[in-house]
């Protein structure tokens, strides 16, 4: 089965055991409604790439890992978007959730994803349990404090951020533990795998910045110029737009280098390649690395 198939089919079984009976049917269909249909999945995408590159022997334990990473990013997009935050109208091309549902229903299906990505997590390694306990703490340590998604949004609310400290916890730490939990799942030691992470995650941010300014909300399937109106610490601000560019492709190169040796790593170098080429918008692709 292809990548991006694994993905959408654990996540299907993800977002299905929420539907059960007993679950308050708006709750759950704004849950679904937040997951579906696809966005990149390109964390989830992270977490079966760098498995297959460490030589994967357990698809379940793989699935189960690049689906929570992907419930915790849903979840994080239900309340970025909330108005307290954003107060984004649309996400990958449609309603936000609290726009769909309301407020209310938004903050509890956002809460209920990220309980169910580690609900999912369990029960996907339940014949692999020497692998859970990893896993949950290098899930936990991406959305929590004192550096995951919570803290990074947290700095928001600050007066001053520092640039790299913000995207490092708002971003980089979910590709951290994309990277990470990829070589866990297969049973490979975690922790060489995080530059990696944090490479892709201030590319990934450094090219979400410059889309903010150089792409249209058509394209985005979300609202752009949200930095500048917000005022919030971007890598455009900070370094202009051919800085940002600049950026972006050392940071590409930087983590292709940062592939620690493994059975995979060629083919790994290369996907990462693509994939940062991939995040700029086409009038700017011929400056991508």
């Amino acid at each position: 089965m292809d990548p991006l198939s694994r993905i959408e089919k654990a996540l299907t079984a993800a977002v299905g055991r929420a539907e059960q009976p007993g679950c308050p049917p708006l709750l759950a269909a704004a849950m679904r409604h937040a997951v579906f249909p696809r966005g990149a999945r390109i964390r989830p995408r992270l977490t079966l790439a760098v498995a297959a590159a460490c030589g994967e022997d357990d698809a379940d334990v793989t699935d189960a890992a690049a689906a929570s990473i992907e419930l915790l990013h849903c979840a994080s997009l239900v309340h970025d978007d909330l108005p307290c935050f954003d107060d984004a109208d649309t996400r990958r091309g449609k309603p936000s959730v609290h726009r769909a549902f309301g407020e209310p229903l938004a903050v509890l299906a956002g809460d209920a994803l990220i309980v169910l990505a580690f609900q999912t997590l369990a029960a996907g390694s339940a014949l692999a349990p020497q692998r859970l306990g990893g896993l949950v703490q290098t899930v936990g340590r991406a959305v929590g404090v004192p550096g995951g998604i919570v803290a990074g949004q947290a700095w928001e609310c600050e007066a001053e951020a520092d640039l790299a400290l913000y995207q490092r916890e708002k971003t980089g730490a979910l590709f951290a533990a994309a990277t990470v939990s990829g070589a866990l799942a297969a049973g490979a030691e975690g922790e060489p795998w995080r530059l990696l992470g944090m490479r892709l995650g201030e590319a990934f941010q450094v090219a979400d910045d410059i889309r903010d300014v150089a792409s249209s909300a058509a394209d985005l399937g979300k609202p752009v110029g949200q930095d500048a109106a917000l005022g919030r610490p971007n890598a455009v601000a900070l370094f202009g737009l051919e800085g940002a560019i600049d950026r972006l492709e050392e940071l590409a190169q930087g983590a292709v280098a940062a592939v620690p040796p493994c059975p995979g790593a060629h083919s790994l170098r290369a996907h990462i390649l693509t994939e940062t080429r991939r995040l700029l918008p086409k009038e700017l692709s011929r400056h991508a690395a």
